[in-house]
């Protein structure tokens, strides 16, 4: 599969709207493999991973955003938010400090997306497989499914894709996010407003003026006269 690089903001999100088409994002820490998981599902870019999936028999055309070293600032763009319809966080267990870290990406992605379904992956299990026998409190905290994966050989990978892909659609099929609906009225009103705006509709709504001349151009009818006022009484 081959295509162009693209920049999130650069990206039309309309097609998000088609019942084929997902988005999932990625947040996370630098450095933590985020960009190296998508890659096991053979797809490409540096900050939008295309890939095509077949769920119950239907083809699924998904959208793995990345971060692409924004992350570094600790804060994303609204756009990267937008029409998110699943979240992978990432934390690295060896840095100790990304996973500190989840509590601000956690809040902020609520902040945008209150309601789609988040994972939290454990990335890089494979230099340490004692790792997988501890607990991490924050994803039972907040009732969030959680993963053990190794991007570098591949462990619970397309698992973890895979799912993420299935809890997408099912989001989006079953959403009542409000957000999802405050945003839609914005788009409905932005379209409408552009209507009002053009000079096609200007001109409908404006009411023919008297002085203006008749058809074929003929001079417009004279003023009507004053009705006569009675005398006043001697």
């Amino acid at each position: 599969m081959a295509g162009d690089k693209a920049k999130p903001c650069e990206l039309d999100q309309e097609k998000y709207d088609a019942d084929d088409n997902v988005k999932i994002i990625c947040l996370g820490d630098s450095a933590v493999g985020k960009s190296n998981q998508p890659q096991q599902l053979s797809t490409y870019a540096l900050t939008l991973y295309k890939h095509t999936a077949t769920v119950d028999g239907r083809t699924v055309l998904v959208d793995f955003w990345d971060t692409a070293g924004q992350e570094r600032f600790h804060s994303m763009h609204a756009s990267y938010y937008h029409k998110a319809h699943a979240c992978i966080m990432v934390f690295d267990v060896q840095r100790k400090v990304t996973y500190k870290n989840l509590g601000t990406w956690y809040a902020e992605l609520r902040e945008f997306r209150p309601e789609i379904p988040c994972i939290v992956v454990a990335n890089k299990i494979d230099a340490d497989m004692k790792m997988t026998q501890k607990s991490f409190s924050f994803a039972r905290k907040f009732s969030l499914p959680l993963y053990f994966v190794s991007a570098a050989d591949g462990t619970n990978v397309v698992k973890l894709f895979n799912d993420a892909i299935r809890l997408a659609l099912t989001y989006k099929r079953n959403s009542q996010d409000f957000m999802d609906e405050v945003l839609q009225e914005l788009e409905n009103f932005d379209l409408e407003q552009e209507a009002g705006d053009s000079p096609d509709a200007a001109s409908l709504g404006r009411s023919p003026s008297p002085s203006a001349p008749g058809p074929e151009g003929t001079p417009p009818p004279p003023p009507a006269e004053p009705l006569p006022t009675a005398a006043p009484d001697p």
